[in-house]
Order: structure tokens, then C-alpha cells, then sequence
């Protein structure tokens, strides 16, 4: 029951921290994992160049893991940025530059599930502008994923971490998830359920799980209080997870936590080593 019942996934943007990214697919395997999921790795550019591409997928084939989620590009993250999609000017242009350079390099490692961060407010700009904005792209990138075969997540943050960025609840991203199906007709996009984000912004997670599960593709967490592994706060993350799995839900869960003064191998204690391969 609960963590016995998971796949899982680890987060190599935020785990694995201390080694250069193209050593992390490597130690996420020698920790037992076989699958990885990443945020954009290349924070100053939505186009690096071919090489950079190469190198880190031949990285992860060498691992023998899967690449199972990846972010577009979404600005300076971890940082104050939050992404790019709706905010007017340059950075919705890197954004829409970025698209396919994603989508193609997701493919490229049978990857099906891609992840668009909203993006902040900005001051001075009408809000409804940057919606609209906003649906513009997630519909690009919604046609995007449905060319390589993969879904587009849409991800609620929490408010005290991010307070300019707008989906700060479930409601709201399951709310732009609609909008954006509505407006493509591919109903490829879904809900991506961060505990961890929910938690902060005080929602019920049990009343989440049990009114959007069917609409998730993909489940992330962490503890809360500090975001770190499970078990170093309260959160009851096992039985949530159970939840969801007698829900209906059969995706990955993603490892998105800090793993403290430790190191990231040392953080898996909580995860019994045959129940860390994905099955």
C-alpha cells in the first residue's frame, strides 16, 4: 500500500544538486531509480545549442533511464521568474522559441509528459492581456505535445513561494487545463498535482484528490513543512498517494524535494531500495 504501489520518479533539477547535470541521470541509477523527469535545464536559453542536447541525452541513455517529464522553458527556475508563457515581450518569444527545441528533444527520449508554467503577474500589464497570452501558448504547446504523442501539464504553485504567480490553487490550473482543451479540441492537457504547492496554499488534499484525480497527469511531492523528503514533515503523504491510487491514478509521482544537508542518495531512506524502479 502507498509508497509499495508508486512509480516514481526523481526530479533532476531539484535532487542530485550537488553534481554537474550531466553526471545526475547516472546517480539517480545508481540509487536505484529508472526513471527521471527535469525542469528546463538551460535557464538563460529556450534554443541551446545541438551539442548541449546531445550531451545530456546521450547522459541519460548511458544511465539506462527514462526521461519521464520535462519542463519548457520558464525563466530563471528555481528563481523569482516562474515562467515565461504569459508575460508580454521577450519572454513569451523565448517561450514560443523554445517550444519545439522541447517537444523534439522529449521525443527524442520517448518522454511524454511536458510541463508549462504559467508565469507571473507583471506589473503594469492587464492581467486578462496576459490570459489571453497565456492560452495563445499553451494551445502552441498543447499541439506541440500532441505531435510527439505526450500530454501538456498545467501546474498550480503556492502563493507564499510564488506570490505573483496566479494559479495558486487546484481550482484555478484545473480551470486554464479546460481552456486550453476547449480551445484545441485535442484534450491532451492535464493537471499536474503537486502535494507539496497544495499544502502550502492550506488546500484540502484529500477533497483534490478526490474531485480532480481523473483529470492529473502527473503527481509530484514533497513534505511540508520545508519541502523535503517524506517523513520530515507532516504531511501524510503515504496515504494520500494510496488515495490516488485507488482513484484511478497510474502515473509517476515525481521526487521534487530538497534533500537537506544529507546529500540526495542519503535522502531515499524513506524508500525502500526494490520499491525505487519504476514498474
Amino acid at each position: 500500500m502507498g509508497f509499495a504501489d508508486q512509480r516514481f520518479n526523481v526530479n533532476l533539477s531539484i535532487l542530485f544538486t550537488e553534481l554537474p547535470l550531466l553526471e545526475r541521470p547516472a546517480a539517480a541509477a545508481a540509487a536505484g531509480f529508472t526513471a527521471v523527469e527535469l525542469w528546463w535545464p538551460w535557464i538563460d536559453t529556450p534554443t541551446p545549442e545541438q551539442s548541449e542536447l546531445d550531451a545530456l541525452r546521450k547522459a541519460i541513455e548511458d544511465a539506462g533511464v527514462r526521461l519521464t517529464g520535462l519542463n519548457f522553458y520558464a525563466g530563471r527556475l528555481p528563481g523569482p521568474d516562474r515562467g515565461a508563457l504569459s508575460v508580454p515581450g521577450e519572454e513569451s518569444e523565448r517561450f514560443r522559441a523554445n517550444i519545439d527545441v522541447a517537444a523534439g528533444f522529449a521525443q527524442s527520449l520517448g518522454c511524454t509528459a511536458l510541463n508549462a508554467l504559467y508565469g507571473n503577474r507583471v506589473e503594469g500589464v492587464d492581467p486578462a492581456e496576459q490570459d489571453a497570452l497565456a492560452l495563445e501558448n499553451l494551445a502552441l504547446a498543447a499541439r506541440a505535445a500532441d505531435r510527439i504523442g505526450a500530454i501538456l501539464l498545467i501546474e498550480a504553485l503556492n502563493k507564499p513561494e510564488s506570490p505573483l504567480y496566479p494559479l495558486v490553487s487546484a481550482p484555478a490550473a484545473v480551470g486554464v487545463v479546460d481552456k486550453v482543451n476547449a480551445a484545441t479540441g485535442l484534450d491532451n492537457a492535464r493537471f499536474l498535482m503537486d502535494l507539496y504547492h497544495l499544502s502550502m496554499n492550506g488546500e484540502d488534499l484529500p477533497s483534490v484528490i478526490e474531485q480532480y484525480a481523473a483529470r492529473t497527469g502527473h503527481v509530484q511531492i514533497a513534505d511540508n513543512p520545508g519541502r523535503g523528503a517524506p517523513g520530515t514533515g507532516s504531511l501524510p503523504l503515504e496515504d494520500l498517494l494510496e488515495q490516488l491510487r485507488k482513484a484511478g491514478y497510474e502515473g509517476y509521482v515525481g521526487l521534487e524535494y530538497k534533500p537537506g544537508d544529507r546529500g540526495s542518495a542519503e535522502s531515499f531512506d524513506w524508500l525502500p531500495a526494490e520499491q525505487r524502479a519504476a514498474r
